[in-house]
């Protein structure tokens, strides 16, 4: 899969490619003062620096064929995209924003799942997120998530499955546990292209399999339906 910058598909989603960058609060917590090759403090500012983010997650506003949306992106070059205490903050701002804005909500996750440096804390991030997501849903906005490659943990087990319509990129690696473990543990062969966006559809796992070039006409097309029916 060919990576983007969570802003760069801002730029492709948006109309005339404008939107408003959102900041969210930046909490980085180290409980453990965790250290394996180097410090979390320095991987951290090694992740903002590269990213030129404030953690994993990056929140704009724009309009979509029209349609004024909050979109979150994620990016797995922070850090694996993992969700952090921070993330969640991020979460429950974009869900802020979007009830006071009345604007439906997409998500393009991307992530190894909750990050482990910050031990018990960023799994208390997991029930914040979906709580963030039924903040959304309790005024009928919709909220539709795009998994792209890879979603994975913690992630998988909140608020990306929790869309309305789950959309998903092609040849996507979408699971909780990865494969090696699964079959490490099962001790048996999985079949070819499991958990992948395809074999996922197959089984209903997911709503629709939409390609980068196409994502906003339909994007735009769903948002419309949806908001016509929450009218």
């Amino acid at each position: 899969h060919l990576y983007i910058h969570p802003r760069t598909r801002m730029k492709n989603l948006f109309d005339d490619s404008e939107f408003e960058e959102i900041n969210y609060p930046s909490v980085q917590l180290d409980p453990l003062n965790f250290r394996d090759t180097n410090s979390y403090k320095e991987k951290f500012k090694k992740a903002q620096a590269e990213t030129d983010m404030q953690d994993a997650f990056l929140i704009s506003c724009g309009k979509i064929k029209g349609i004024l949306t909050t979109v979150v992106g994620m990016n797995f070059k922070f850090m694996g995209g993992s969700l952090s205490s921070a993330g969640a903050e991020a979460m429950v701002k974009a869900a802020e924003h979007a009830v006071a804005n009345s604007t439906p909500v997409i998500i393009f996750a991307q992530s190894g799942g909750a990050r482990m440096q910050e031990n018990q804390l960023s799994l208390q991030a997991l029930p914040k997120t979906t709580i963030a997501v039924q903040m959304i849903k309790d005024t009928s906005l919709p909220y539709i998530v795009v998994l792209t490659d890879p979603v994975s943990g913690g992630v998988t087990a909140s608020f990306a499955m929790l869309g309305d319509i789950t959309i998903a990129e092609p040849k996507a690696l979408i699971c909780f546990a990865g494969p090696r473990v699964i079959a490490s543990t099962v001790g048996e062969t999985l079949p070819d292209g499991f958990q992948r966006s395809e074999f996922l559809l197959e089984h209903g796992f997911i709503d629709q399999i939409i390609h980068r070039k196409e994502l906003k006409d339909k994007l735009a097309n769903l948002l419309s339906l949806l908001l016509k029916r929450a009218a």
